[in-house]
Parts: structure tokens; sequence; C-alpha cells
């Protein structure tokens, strides 16, 4: 698999079937290892390690309701309440992050209303802060880490 823009991980990785898979952590399962799923497996790691959110407040693929859609965001990180605070949507690396990345994730927000969004391919990386107040949003130069994201620094 191709290097990311993300510190590299040792994972589990095996071969069933002619495909390889890689296990998720979160999900405690092993998953096809597709590119998309590469990023979402490094992505994790990344925030686990390099921003100490708990792997218990993190939801993968979480079902929601959108115009009579069934959508699934890639990575929802919540509050120890419970309470959404970051949706990160996975790209594979080839896939260029464009405006309708973005909207895809706002799409999502819509219907969750979480303080952060994020986008990756595992080269690039945006995260936005959302003010709901005025109805803006800013990038940031960096993806905050869970004290922060939580309020609790």
């Amino acid at each position: 698999m191709q290097d990311l823009n993300l510190p590299p991980y040792d994972f589990r990785i095996s071969k069933k079937d002619g495909q390889f898979r890689i296990f998720d952590e979160i999900r405690k399962k092993y998953v096809a290892l597709t590119p998309e799923e590469w990023v979402r497996q490094h992505f994790i790691m990344y925030m686990v390690n390099e921003k100490q959110v708990p792997a218990g407040l993190i939801v993968l693929e979480k079902k929601l309701i959108l115009n009579t859609m069934t959508r699934r965001p890639d990575i929802l990180i919540h509050d120890r309440q419970g309470k959404p605070l970051m949706i990160i949507e996975c790209k594979a690396p080839e896939v260029k992050i464009s405006q309708d990345t973005f909207d895809q994730v706002a799409r999502y927000n819509s219907v969750i209303r979480v303080p952060y969004l994020v986008v990756t391919n595992g080269l690039q990386h945006y995260c936005c802060l959302m003010d709901y107040n005025r109805q803006t949003y800013k990038y940031l130069e960096d993806i905050p880490d869970y004290k922060t994201i939580c309020g609790e620094s």
C-alpha cells in the first residue's frame, strides 16, 4: 500500500480468499484492505496515538438518515457523554480532495452538527471548525487533539 502523510503504524494484515485484509482495532475484526480503508486505519491510529482520542469514543460508519437515504460517515468521534464532536471523511490517496468531498461531509453534518469536520485522503488533511451562531467555518492549521475538541484545554 501507498505511503501516507501520517506516521507509520504496525497493522495486522492477512490474506483470505486472495484478498488482503487489515485488522480494525475499533471494530475488532478484519476488514477488506482497500486504499480508502488503508487511509481510515492510519487516521484512526493517528487520532488515538498522536491526538489522544480514546479508542472507545470512536465510532466507524455510524448509520444516519439523510433525506430518506442511509449514509455512513467514515469516523465519528464523541465526548465522554456520547455527544458527537468530529466527523472524519476518508478518501483513497488517489482521490483529490475537492469541494464535492467537503459537501459530502457537510451533508452528514447537517444531521449530526459537530463542531469539527475533517477530510483526508491520507496525503492531505483539512480540518474546519464550525461556528453555528455565525453560520460560518474556518480552516484550522492542524487537527486538534482530544482535549481541545472536547473543550478540556
